[in-house]
């Protein structure tokens, strides 16, 4: 408790409260829908962004945000218009985002400042302009979800008969893919573009394990991501490591457990 006394340590802890929550949801449509690698391919394809920000010397979030964006509504534009498979785009915009990410910090004079930070995460570094853009996006993200629950969940689990039934497919997929994309850059900060993969993912994951149907797996997916990170954040304050790393290892043994208890269950039941 003494932790929250500091202004730095309170920002961290509402900002994981607030962006794990969109996080868990964005992952349980990409978990939904096979694209766990498109969190990966957006997230390196953000460091193409971050080297023409720092290069040009724009604000690299925003950059990031841009190209974030570009990639992946490239992505289902590919799969979508020109039949390419989407594991194929999403290498191919990983590739480019990483080549040009390169370029341009190669090219930009002096040393790059915190590109570790968006590299490896420090969320201990969140300010309230970061929470105000956490919560703005949590609530349009939430709003979305009420609106069209029902389409967005066949449009995840059937994109060929939702197109059949009427429903407007395309449209769905392209603003939650743009959803993604924001989670994407503005999870960066929190966990680093090394670690976000397995934020989007492994929460999921383990509510996969005793849930099938995509509400429960939703709901039970945020309490997981949000027990972890409050527990991660603590622990790493407390034991002085970096809190993205913990709030990870915790997430893998939340699913370690689940998985090995997953057969005792069912014997029992």
């Amino acid at each position: 408790m003494d932790l929250l006394q500091y202004e730095f340590f309170r920002n961290a802890l509402l900002g994981v409260l607030i962006i794990s929550v969109s996080a868990a949801m964005i992952g349980t449509y990409i978990i939904t829908r096979r694209l766990v690698a498109i969190s990966g391919g957006v997230t390196h394809a953000c460091f193409g962004g971050l080297g023409l920000g720092y290069f040009l010397g724009i604000n690299p979030v925003v950059m990031a945000g841009a190209f974030a964006i570009a990639s992946s509504v490239g992505v289902e534009w590919m799969s979508s218009r020109f039949r390419v498979r989407e594991d194929s785009a999403i290498a191919v915009v990983w590739a480019i985002g990483m080549a040009i990410g390169v370029i341009f910090v190669f090219m930009t004079p002096g040393y790059v400042p915190e590109l570790n930070s968006f590299l490896f995460g420090n969320i201990l570094t969140i300010t309230r302009a970061d929470i105000i853009a956490f919560g703005i996006f949590t609530v349009a993200l939430i709003a979305f979800f009420a609106i069209y629950y029902k389409q967005i969940v066949m449009c995840a689990f059937d994109r060929d008969f939702s197109k059949v039934i009427g429903l407007p497919v395309r449209r769905i997929n392209y603003t939650m893919t743009v959803f993604v994309a924001i989670c994407i850059v503005l999870t960066i900060r929190l966990v680093g573009v090394m670690l976000l993969m397995s934020m989007l993912s492994l929460p999921m994951m383990a509510a996969e394990v005793y849930f099938q149907r995509f509400g429960p797996m939703m709901a039970a997916s945020v309490a997981i991501s949000l027990i972890s990170c409050v527990a991660g954040l603590c622990v790493g304050a407390i034991v002085d490591v970096p809190c993205s790393a913990i709030i990870v290892m915790i997430m893998v043994g939340v699913f370690a457990v689940f998985k090995a208890s997953q057969p005792l269950l069912r014997r029992w039941i």
